[in-house]
């Protein structure tokens, strides 16, 4: 059995390799998984701060409209040219805003 494991740095060599390919499935784990879902969190956040009344967004289902009230976690969208359409959701249902053009 002595003769097979000097091949493997002796008798603990096999546990170090094993240690080493563990940490470097953890290392690609975070960098390819972890990492990007905290950089999209962090710029949602800034998407929901910066929400304002009067800004254009486009929902999750893909539709556009404008902001006509807000609270905390809630916005009222407006939808269509005829101003009927009002529909209260949740603000992570905004994944697009376009501030108002200033003009004149």
């Amino acid at each position: 059995m002595r003769a097979l494991l000097p091949a493997l740095g002796g008798e603990g060599g096999g546990t170090w390799i094993i240690l080493v390919y563990v940490v470097l499935i953890g290392a690609m784990m975070y960098f390819m998984i972890i990492k990007p879902q905290k950089k999209q969190r962090r710029e949602q956040a800034e998407l929901m701060s910066s929400m304002e009344i009067g800004d254009s967004v486009m929902t999750t289902a893909g539709f556009y409209g404008v902001i006509i009230d807000m609270t905390e976690d809630t916005v009222i969208v407006e939808f269509g040219n005829n101003k009927n359409c009002r529909i209260p959701m949740q603000k992570q249902a905004i994944v697009q805003i376009e501030k108002p053009t200033e003009v004149g």
